[in-house]
């Protein structure tokens, strides 16, 4: 059976009559106050908004003419504020006991209006027909049970649209208009226009629209947010595109292979949706306990008022009897305290850009005793440096840079960008270099006092002119993982360039506060031994595995799960996709494909390695608030119910119901400002870790 996306109540397919289709997913819902609040929630977040802004004043009135200031009359001021909280706050209780009722099914809401309604029709009978039953109110009991679980509601729908802001974010990759190709000649038409087949023209700086393949042109596309690669990759006539990918510095024309809903950049979204919905909502466990904890406190609440009736206690109490039952059984800790401990920790993480897809991610993120981390786009930078200059005798290093920072003034590639980064940061000013041109996939070109000049791509060099040394050079810069660009004047190489994408340096803080936590931390890449190792000094990780495919990243995480580890894997790219869904805990970084076709866990939406102390953490605390709540909400029920079904008459007679009704609704209201605020205390401290944006695709730095 289908499960109601708010309420978590069953739904039967086959009989369902309300359903909503979302990024090609059915769903299905039990009442059209659910089917209501998951379609327009925005809608129902304001009409929420202004039945709290109700209830909360009216609810405070009624208190304090209770506790603090009561006046002559009051009695009258009280049934008139809770009057109105019960009729306008509570209405959304009404309504989905309603719909619980149509549907044959028990939910929170048949409680709620239930004990509250019990509450307040007695103190409106005690209050209106003096002398008939004893003089004691209980407004503000009813009045409050319906703000706190408004207000539980409430923190849930915020909690959601949290989510629901990281999938919008993510479509703004697509740009609402495209270049269109036609016989010819471009058009500009509205993204949602564009079919499979259509020829779109993307120039440099634009995002693909659309999944395709490249028909015209060629040019370098970053697509780190695919693979992780921080390298951009060099596209021409036949190479595949994907969707949300940044075309660099040439201009493709494209025919599209999929559009809309079929693009990667659609799973993408996808997935967040299922991450919203992933979010324990704050009735959802509630409801299940509802299904058998509301027929139970209800046919105790009748048998308890039956059974004294019989003993000769007479209707007054009787009623007593039902109303103190169902006032103190509430299960406002059940429906409200305890999932919103997960709530608050998934809010609190969703601010660092980390969404958890449910209770079960917090679970396993608090049991994680070992991290398998992959190396590019997860630990690295994202984007290459610089890192070697090697010139010629008779040629500086800042010579090299110089004359290729001059060649490089006109491209806006990767390399070249920090090519330019390098010369800005170490004070040397780039030559002056004439007729620059970029030739897209092959290199940037220019002249230099009469003489041709380039830095270009070494296997589109002639590389036989390589100096012994500096062949040496390029080829330690390849089996250490590194680029590599040649630069040449006239028909002489001067220089070779080496490129690297470095460990970024929050990362060895990570590390080594994760060691604090006995957290084990390992790298596995599919880079060189070399590059592994210099990875592993760089972030201060003991054991690297070098040159790992696919397959040999599943069995690692296989190794450790056989010998009793707690694993958690986080990478970022296709080729990482079998051990995120092997590992105990799958941390996906960024919004890589293989996270919209297989779901990682946990989605670092903006952070990266840095955020895993915070993510370990908020598993932990969540989890322990929640088994505080538990117990607590357990404890109390089991303590008072009997209480309020009357265990205590033999000792103090009848006369103990005098009390007991307003005492079990200050017990109650009690037990649920404890857990709640024991639930909002996750807020006091956030959770720890060094949260870094990871940007796809390097800054520009225009005129650099």
């Amino acid at each position: 059976m289908a499960t109601d996306p708010v309420c978590g109540m069953y739904v039967d397919e086959r009989s369902a009559q309300l359903t909503l289709v979302r990024e090609n997913r059915t769903f299905y819902f039990c009442a059209e106050s659910c089917l209501a609040e998951f379609a327009a929630p925005e809608a129902h977040r304001l009409r929420l908004r202004r039945r709290l802004a109700v209830a909360w004043p009216a609810s405070i009135a009624v208190l304090v003419l209770v506790y603090l200031l009561p006046i002559h009359y009051s009695g009258y001021l009280e049934i008139a504020l809770a009057g109105l909280v019960q009729a306008y706050a509570g209405w959304e209780f009404y309504r989905g006991a309603k719909d619980a009722a149509v549907n044959r099914v028990w939910n929170m809401d048949v409680l709620v209006a239930t004990a509250t309604s019990a509450a307040f029709v007695y103190s409106a009978a005690a209050l209106l027909l003096p002398g008939r039953l004893p003089p004691a109110l209980y407004f503000d009991a009813s009045s409050l049970i319906v703000t706190l679980i408004l207000t539980g509601n409430y923190l849930e729908l915020r909690t959601r649209e949290r989510a629901t802001g990281a999938r919008r974010r993510l479509a703004a990759l697509v740009p609402g208009e495209v270049t269109v190709v036609e016989n010819g000649l471009e058009r500009r038409r509205p993204i949602r226009e564009i079919e499979t087949g259509a020829r779109l023209r993307v120039r440099p700086g634009e995002r693909l629209p659309v999944d395709g393949i490249v028909r015209e042109g060629r040019s370098s596309v970053d697509e780190s947010w695919i693979a992780g690669e921080s390298r951009p990759v060099d596209k021409s006539p036949g190479a595949a595109v994907v969707a949300g990918s940044m075309n660099l510095d040439g201009l493709l024309d494209v025919e599209a292979t999929r559009t809309g809903d079929g693009t990667y950049l659609a799973e993408v979204g996808r997935l967040l949706t299922e991450a919203e919905l992933g979010q324990v909502p704050l009735r959802k466990t509630a409801d299940r306990i509802a299904e058998r904890f509301v027929p139970l406190v209800l046919a105790i609440a009748v048998a308890a008022a039956a059974f004294w009736f019989l003993l000769g206690a007479g209707p007054t109490i009787s009623v007593l009897v039902f109303v103190t039952v169902a006032i103190t059984a509430c299960p406002c800790a059940f429906g409200i305290a305890t999932p919103a401990a997960l709530a608050v920790a998934v809010s609190q993480a969703a601010e660092l850009g980390i969404l958890f897809r449910g209770r079960e991610a917090l679970e396993r993120a608090a049991a994680v005793d070992v991290i398998v981390a992959d190396k590019t786009g997860t630990l690295t930078a994202g984007h290459p440096v610089l890192t070697d200059a090697v010139a010629i005798p008779g040629w500086s290093e800042s010579d090299l840079i110089a004359l290729a920072a001059g060649v490089e003034r006109g491209s806006n590639h990767p390399l070249s960008i920090a090519v330019r980064l390098a010369a800005q940061k170490r004070g040397v000013e780039p030559r002056v270099v004439g007729s620059l041109r970029v030739e897209p996939g092959i290199g940037a070109f220019g002249v230099l006092d009469g003489k041709p000049v380039c830095v270009r791509r070494p296997d589109l060099a002639d590389t036989s002119r390589l100096s012994p040394g500096l062949a040496v050079v390029a080829a330690q810069f390849g089996s250490d993982g590194k680029g590599c660009s040649i630069v040449e004047i006239g028909t002489d190489i001067v220089g070779v360039l080496g490129f690297a994408d470095p460990v970024r340096p929050t990362i060895r803080a990570t590390v080594d506060e994760l060691r604090r936590r006995s957290i084990e931390v390992m790298l596995a890449t599919g880079d060189s031994d070399g590059a592994a190792r210099s990875a592993g000094r760089a972030a201060g990780i003991a054991e690297v595995h070098g040159r790992m495919t696919p397959a040999d990243k599943l069995e690692l995480v296989r190794h450790l799960q056989r010998g009793g580890r707690r694993v958690a894997f986080v990478g970022d790219g296709i080729n990482d996709a079998p051990a995120l869904l092997a590992a105990d805990l799958g941390v996906a970084v960024g919004g890589g494909t293989d996270v919209a076709q297989e779901a990682g866990q946990v989605i670092l939406v903006r952070s990266g390695f840095e955020s895993m102390p915070a993510v370990l953490e908020t598993g932990r605390r969540a989890l322990d608030k929640v088994r505080q709540n538990l117990r607590w909400a357990i404890g109390y029920n089991a303590l008072l119910i009997p209480v309020a079904a009357g265990v205590l008459v033999p000792l103090l007679g009848f006369e103990v119901y005098s009390v007991l009704p307003a005492a079990g609704a200050l017990a109650m209201g009690l037990s649920s400002s404890t857990v709640v605020l024991n639930s909002l205390s996750l807020r006091i401290r956030a959770p720890p870790g060094i949260p870094v944006p990871v940007s796809s695709v390097p800054v520009v730095v225009p005129g650099a």
